[in-house]
């Protein structure tokens, strides 16, 4: 499996992403946002950071990188994309997933470990959980506040598209323990196509036990599983 982990000027997460995706076997590149070439590539990371420094709104100057129409291009053709913190956003901005996110309900910027509820098992990205499983992982953002309007949203719920939900450590609902005041506590969304993920949290930063979880590690190996040959 051959990943392409895009850099973008301003990106900070992308070493993170690349060294997840080696810890699982992939045989992974950096991508500078002015390349185009996806010939060989099986699966793309939209790493965290603040791609152009967050100028204008987080992601909407990176969506018109060159590399961007490629990404583009290959997530509409059934390409598996993953995007983490600054990359969920660049992907809906580019418009490969609904929504936006907005400034924090606090209007801080939030920097600390969550608990996120696995919704379903059955994408490239979440093969390895068991639904309803409550995952460990950090956040690092100011801009995470899921928002789409109310017919996108009931959308959305209806299609099934909520990968990843904020929980208490048990897994139950409470406004207390959604650090952005994301709608229907919604940290994680894949494409109608399901070849897209987009999520706040950061899984790369939880892959090893120096990190003191390893609840992010599925995420790398479920994409790695899903591009495995069918015997």
């Amino acid at each position: 499996m051959r990943v392409a982990v895009v850099t973008f000027p301003g990106s900070n997460c992308d070493h993170d992403g690349y060294h997840a995706f080696k810890l699982v076997g992939a045989d992974t590149r950096f991508l500078w946002h002015r390349e185009t070439d996806l010939s060989d590539t099986d699966a793309v990371l939209l790493p965290g950071g603040f791609s152009y420094g967050d100028y204008l709104r987080s992601g909407a100057i990176a969506r018109f990188s060159p590399v961007m129409e490629a990404v583009v291009a290959f997530a509409r053709a059934g390409g598996p994309v993953l995007g983490i913190c600054n990359g969920f956003q660049i992907l809906c901005e580019a418009g490969l997933l609904p929504g936006t996110l907005l400034r924090n309900e606090s209007r801080r910027f939030r920097a600390h470990d969550v608990w996120i509820r696995v919704e379903r098992s059955d994408t490239p990205f979440t093969l390895a959980y068991e639904a309803g499983r409550v995952l460990r992982v950090p956040i690092a953002h100011a801009d995470g506040n899921y928002f789409a309007d109310s017919d996108t949203l009931a959308r959305i719920e209806d299609r099934g598209q909520v990968v990843f939900r904020y929980t208490d450590p048990d897994g139950n609902p409470d406004p207390a323990y959604n650090p952005n005041g994301a709608q229907n506590r919604i940290a994680g969304i894949v494409s109608e196509q399901g070849n897209v993920l987009g999520m706040m949290p950061h899984p790369e930063r939880a892959v090893e036990s120096v990190h003191s979880s390893t609840d992010g590690l599925g995420v790398f190996q479920s994409l790695v599983t899903s591009l495995q040959p069918v015997p």
